[in-house]
């Protein structure tokens, strides 16, 4: 799918099943402050899992001056103005690797619980399929129990558990773990057999 389409596509409204309704689109450069607070409202010991040091402002503005949709596709959640969900498709343009991309979610404290973060993954798979791309993957550590189990729920399995493999921002280790998805359509495994 051509990032042309992804821009048609979007914005769109998202109704879930517990009837809220919020608005589904890409980052955009005006998005800085918005995204800043968005992620200043995650408790700090989640902050502390996230990859990037998001609590500094030039973190952000990089992201959103120089944002390469191709290679990483951020959807934001929206309502009434405020940021409250991101889901990030991260993908390989070469390599080993190309055919793989990478999904990470973080919804806002007070939005958990909806199914706001199934819904944007949800997302990412479909326009993962759209991207051409065979497989999906996600990284967490061992204490992200709930966010593993919603994975599972969404059909990724666990590829590997490595004890103490990770370092927060606080230099403590902690279990990595890697769950993946093959993208594979039921239309593909049609007439085998």
């Amino acid at each position: 799918m051509p990032l042309e389409i992804i821009a048609e596509q979007y914005p769109k409204p998202i109704k879930l099943p517990s009837g809220f309704h919020c608005e589904l689109r890409p980052l955009e450069v005006a998005d800085e402050i918005a995204f800043h607070d968005f992620f200043l409202a995650v408790p700090m010991q989640e902050r502390m899992f996230v990859k990037h040091r998001v609590s500094q402002p030039e973190v952000l503005h990089e992201w959103c001056q120089n944002c390469e949709l191709a290679r990483n596709l951020p959807l934001l959640t929206c309502r009434y103005g405020q940021i409250v969900g991101d889901a990030t498709l991260h993908q390989q343009l070469g390599g080993w690797k190309r055919h793989i991309g990478r999904v990470s979610v973080l919804v806002h404290p007070q939005y958990r619980g909806r199914g706001l973060a199934k819904a944007l993954v949800s997302e990412m798979i479909d326009i993962a399929r759209h991207f051409g791309l065979e497989k999906v993957e996600a990284e967490f550590i061992g204490e992200q129990e709930t966010a593993i189990k919603m994975f599972g729920m969404l059909g990724f399995t666990t590829l590997a558990r490595l004890p103490d493999y990770v370092k927060d921002m606080q230099a403590i280790p902690h279990d990595y773990v890697l769950m993946g998805l093959d993208l594979k359509t039921d239309e593909e495994y049609a007439g085998m057999g």
